[in-house]
């Protein structure tokens, strides 16, 4: 039995840089095919760099053919301006998606996180350390930006969700599993 390429692509929303990272998978093997950024520093205007975004996105999808994206979900700080222009942002990228056909999965970033670390709270160092290293990603692959390498940690996060059974209990968390199953874990 030949086991099924897929083509996944990652994105980190930004409104000033972008990051997308492209992943092969064959089973259980993942590895890196490309991983950049889309900046907008030189765009001053809002509604452009909305354009450019649309445009690169859907070129990074003619190019690549991804079957899937796994786009990162907006973090939720303080500044809510900073929020709607990443929901923009995001929702443009989302848009070109849709347009290619190309079905979409959310991760929150804390899930991205603990997929790749086991640790919410990772730096974005640790997250672009974790990848080279399961990637064998080589010093000049990780020069780019670390939105590129947060993009790519979105695809590989997908691609740990694809090949994870599913559980009919519906365990949210280990500590869930733990709290649902009190007499299979040790104390």
């Amino acid at each position: 039995m030949v086991k099924a390429e897929k083509i996944i692509l990652g994105i980190d929303p930004g409104t000033n840089l972008m990051g997308y990272g492209v992943l092969r998978t064959v089973g259980q093997k993942a590895e890196a095919v490309a991983l950049g950024v889309i900046d907008m520093h030189k765009i001053g205007d809002t509604y452009q760099k909305l354009g450019h975004i649309y445009e690169r996105v859907s070129g990074i999808i003619s190019e690549y053919l991804p079957d899937e994206l796994a786009i990162e979900a907006p973090f939720f700080g303080k500044n809510v301006q900073s929020m709607l222009k990443l929901g923009r942002a995001q929702g443009v990228a989302i848009a070109a998606a849709i347009q290619h056909d190309v079905p979409i999965h959310e991760y929150a970033p804390l899930k991205i996180k603990m997929a790749l670390t086991g640790n919410g709270a990772a730096s974005k160092e640790q997250v672009a350390g974790m990848l080279q290293r399961i990637l064998h990603l080589d010093e000049e692959q990780m020069k780019q930006h670390f939105d590129a390498t947060d993009a790519l940690a979105a695809a590989y996060c997908h691609f740990m969700q694809m090949n994870r059974p599913q559980s009919s209990a519906g365990y949210r968390s280990w500590k869930d599993y733990a709290t649902k199953n009190s007499d299979k874990v040790r104390q």
